[in-house]
């Protein structure tokens, strides 16, 4: 006899009612898409030193590194020597952790960026920025700006990059 019989409404009504509840608890369980935010302190910002943070790997072969100040969130910070200027952005928080960069701008030109903390808290998130974070630098000395383009596979700190980035041109003044 088939499950869905007309001799047995009963059935076909407890089915659908548990269709019905079985997609209404998928629906609840997806998670809603949230853009990166920026984190700023009240505190005036104090100034980078390389000493406390390693810098990104710009070969593109080794591994992703992390600032040792995890849960350190400085920006805005500037250093100046010999002409050049180095400016620290803003912490971004996204959906994979912070993302800040560092540059350094010389004569009006950006000559160095510098990737100081970004997601690296498991093997994919490593694998990711091993790739991502060369091609982000090149792409910002490329444009000196922060108008840059999104890897694929990496949009999260992408847009953590550029978000940053901007907040560092913003603080040097270009």
């Amino acid at each position: 006899m088939h499950a869905l019989n007309k001799n047995r409404p009963l059935r076909r009504v407890l089915l659908a009612s548990a269709t019905t509840v079985s997609g209404i608890v998928l629906l609840l369980a997806l998670k809603p898409h949230t853009g990166p935010t920026v984190v700023t302190d009240s505190v005036s910002p104090a100034p980078s030193s390389s000493a406390s943070a390693a810098p990104e790997a710009s070969s593109g072969t080794g591994g992703s590194t992390k600032s040792s100040g995890g849960s350190t969130k400085s920006s805005g910070g500037s250093t100046k020597s010999a002409g050049s200027k180095t400016v620290t952005g803003d912490t971004v928080q996204t959906r994979w952790g912070p993302v800040q960069v560092r540059i350094t701008v010389k004569n009006g030109k950006i000559t160095d960026v510098t990737a100081l903390q970004y997601p690296s808290d498991n093997p994919r998130d490593q694998e990711i920025n091993s790739y991502a974070l060369p091609q982000l630098r090149g792409e910002a000395l490329s444009a000196q700006s922060a108008s840059i383009d999104t890897v694929s596979g990496a949009t999260y700190t992408s847009q953590g990059y550029q978000q940053s980035l901007q907040s560092a041109l913003d603080s040097a003044g270009l």
